[in-house]
């Protein structure tokens, strides 16, 4: 008799541990239930809590609240991407727009009955300019979505930068002349080789020549030279359009230190020419040291003979 009242004494205790367990189990699951409608109802920091601190209850909240982290850091990535994505395209709509506003106007004038021949011609050569300058918007644009695609293949090669340098230059000698000054070139007569795709480093070249145009006021200043174990490119010009205020974002897309995007850029040159860069294993820093802006890319020499002169 005395065993079965030991039984019954035991099995109530059991049973009302069992059930106080049940009662935490219970109360925490309303607590994290409660907590989890704040959370889909309010978009909030807080953390989840416990109420009650049995068995592995710590772990589960410790893992809710990893993930409460983890998708809050995804959450603000995305809201960052889409205010630049949206940022970008108004800034893209702008750059395209601006040209065809102005060269449909002149093509209004032109369609006037009471144009003078040479005015027509004038009004035919600023559309010309116009249609150009958003032709090259345009690729500007595409080419960078095809870099972000990864849709550009590059095919690597041993490729002479002292020679290509001097060429790409020589292709703009009109557009300088059309400002009244002379760059000062400095190409190293000592073979400069390195190993790149030669459409995308004549693209890089380009766009480097292109910006100190748009953005320069005077001092063009091109050089190509031997670093050590590196051939370095480098543009600088005097410039006031780009502040301290822009170094942190100049390579950024569709980054522009004009303000009024009146310069006829879409902010894509730097930023293509960081990307291939990159992605052909060269480096590229800009600087602005009283008013001289400059941008330096370094590739590593392709060489056999491993003396490193520099010059």
């Amino acid at each position: 008799m005395k065993l079965l009242l030991i039984a019954v004494i035991v099995l109530l205790i059991r049973t009302g541990i069992l059930s106080a367990r049940h009662g935490c189990y219970k109360k925490q699951m309303n607590h994290l239930l409660q907590q989890l409608e704040l959370t889909l109802e309010d978009e909030t920091n807080i953390l989840f809590t416990s109420s009650v601190n049995i068995d592995r209850t710590q772990e589960v909240i410790h893992t809710l609240n990893r993930l409460m982290e983890q998708n809050r850091h995804i959450n603000e990535k995305l809201r960052r991407e889409n205010r630049s994505y949206r940022e970008s395209i108004t800034s893209i709509s702008h750059d395209i727009r601006t040209p065809l506003t102005s060269a449909k106007g002149y093509m209004q004038m032109l369609c006037s009955k009471n144009v003078p021949p040479q005015k027509q011609q004038d009004y035919a050569k600023i559309v010309l300019q116009r249609l150009h300058t958003l032709s090259d918007m345009l690729d500007q644009l595409f080419f960078y979505t095809r870099i972000e695609a990864g849709e550009i293949p590059l095919t690597i090669e041993k490729i002479n930068v002292g020679n290509l340098f001097a060429e790409t230059l020589s292709l703009f000698y009109t557009d300088f002349e059309s400002k009244n000054c002379e760059p000062a070139i400095r190409i190293t007569q000592t073979p400069c080789q390195i190993q790149a795709d030669r459409q995308a480093l004549i693209r890089i070249m380009e766009n480097l020549i292109k910006n100190a145009l748009v953005h320069g006021t005077g001092d063009y200043r091109f050089s190509l030279l031997r670093r050590n174990s590196y051939a370095v490119i480098r543009a600088e010009n005097r410039t006031d359009s780009i502040e301290a205020s822009d170094m942190d974002y100049i390579f950024d897309r569709f980054y522009t230190s004009d303000i009024s995007r009146t310069r006829k850029t879409t902010g894509l040159g730097l930023a293509i020419i960081k990307e291939l860069t990159q992605q052909m294993g060269g480096t590229v820093a800009a600087a602005l040291e009283r008013s001289v802006f400059s941008i330096e890319i370094q590739f590593p020499l392709f060489r056999t003979d491993p003396s490193g002169q520099s010059d």
